[in-house]
């Protein structure tokens, strides 16, 4: 988390050990793992990294490129300061510098991007309609989607010519990377069976594009992340230098993540509990999906009244059909105040109060549902796959995940 009001960072307080270290010529890459638990490294072989290695390898080659002057500095020793403002909780301090915000970038953001990518590809069939391919809602709350309905399995044809995002708390970058990725992969799937085939060769661009909708990404955050955004943004959308010694198919095959036609991304610095109620508005308008991604724990550590506050008016100024994804921590708690008692709530379940209907019982229910819930699971792992190739260690990422669907109430009452 970037801030108490942005994206996610190290678990305050929490300790890894690492599990494996490859050495790769002059780059390294470590794998830090909290769990030893064979449940969790059952779980964890379900639900490791679809994406091709290729594709893994372009987003990070993006942070390297992005933040190579900082990578190339005494980094551990502003990392440990960066930690160390995390631990207390100091986030004026841990985003008060460049020199942080890129350090969090290069070293976390980094990771994130990956995992991110990942959720992305498992959540297509809901985030991009496809002709004839178009998900229908349901009444349970712990679907868990397979690989084959993740955007690896089928060919498609797009229906929307725009994917507009917002991001809250995206300001470190992470969400930006992996939905760079994410399309990426789209336009790949338009002229290819398998989504995932070739990553990195040269696409016709004609065939692609007819399949590609624009991106168009808004990440609002407390902290001022503009440089860190528009350094992603540049490396995104521009072929990275190749060596005087690159091969002609490594020439060949050079090109951007996403052509600069195809995306639009850009950078607001708000507070989201205290954004101006027509400037939220305008940010939403049109928003397919809002994504709230190791974010939305902090908030309510910040405070619980406005977080509630905040998710209530989110909840007004979205249209019906927009999407809301949730990712963070498993096993967040917040402590809520009732009646002068102090009780701890899962953030999930603080979540859930706020967006879905009280009552169980549908039949009983008297107000109209707001939101409906596709996707629940309170633990996930995202492991790396061996053989990325990055300056400093990379983690893996253990998270909850709940996706929403805003609802059209107007429907509600016509019937």
């Amino acid at each position: 988390m970037a801030s108490s009001r942005s994206s996610g960072g190290p678990a305050k307080g929490s300790k890894s050990k690492a599990q494996s270290i490859k050495q790769y010529q002059k780059h390294s890459r470590k794998i830090s793992d909290p769990s030893t638990h064979d449940e969790q490294n059952l779980l964890s072989s379900r639900i490791s990294s679809s994406i091709p290695l290729e594709f893994q390898q372009l987003i990070l080659n993006v942070f390297r490129v992005s933040f190579a002057e900082r990578l190339g500095s005494d980094l551990s020793s502003t990392l440990q300061e960066v930690k160390q403002h995390l631990f207390n909780r100091d986030f004026q301090q841990a985003f008060g510098r460049d020199d942080y915000l890129e350090a969090y970038a290069v070293r976390w953001s980094s990771s994130r991007a990956l995992g991110y990518l990942q959720i992305f590809s498992d959540l297509s069939s809901f985030v991009v309609p496809y002709g004839e391919r178009t998900h229908s809602c349901t009444d349970g709350v712990d679907v868990r989607l397979t690989p084959s309905e993740s955007l690896q399995e089928f060919s498609f044809e797009i229906e929307q010519e725009l994917l507009n995002v917002v991001c809250l708390g995206g300001g470190a970058g992470a969400e930006i990377a992996a939905l760079a990725g994410f399309m990426r992969q789209i336009r790949t799937s338009g002229v290819r069976s398998n989504v995932m085939a070739s990553a990195t060769k040269e696409l016709d661009d004609g065939a692609s594009t007819r399949n590609m909708p624009r991106l168009e990404v808004l990440s609002i955050d407390i902290a001022s992340w503009a440089s860190v955004v528009n350094s992603l943004r540049q490396s995104i959308t521009n072929p990275p230098v190749l060596s005087k010694y690159a091969s002609a198919a490594a020439k060949a095959a050079n090109g951007p993540l996403l052509p600069s036609s195809h995306k639009t991304i850009n950078f607001l610095q708000r507070d989201v509990l205290a954004i101006d109620v027509d400037e939220f508005k305008g940010s939403l308008q049109g928003a397919d999906l809002v994504t709230i991604m190791f974010t939305l724990n902090e908030l309510y550590t910040t405070s619980v009244p406005k977080t509630q506050r905040f998710l209530l008016l989110l909840t007004t100024l979205t249209q019906p059909g927009t999407l809301l994804l949730v990712v963070d921590s498993p096993g967040s708690y917040s402590t809520v105040t009732i009646n002068g008692a102090e009780k701890r709530y899962p953030m999930h379940w603080l979540l859930d109060h706020t967006l879905l209907p009280s009552s169980t019982n549908v039949e009983s229910r008297t107000d109209e549902p707001k939101w409906e819930k596709l996707v629940s699971d309170e633990s996930r792992w995202f492991r790396l796959p061996e053989g990325l190739k990055y300056p400093i260690g990379l983690e893996n990422m253990r998270y909850q995940i709940h996706l929403y669907k805003r609802c059209d109430t107007s429907l509600s009452r016509e019937t």
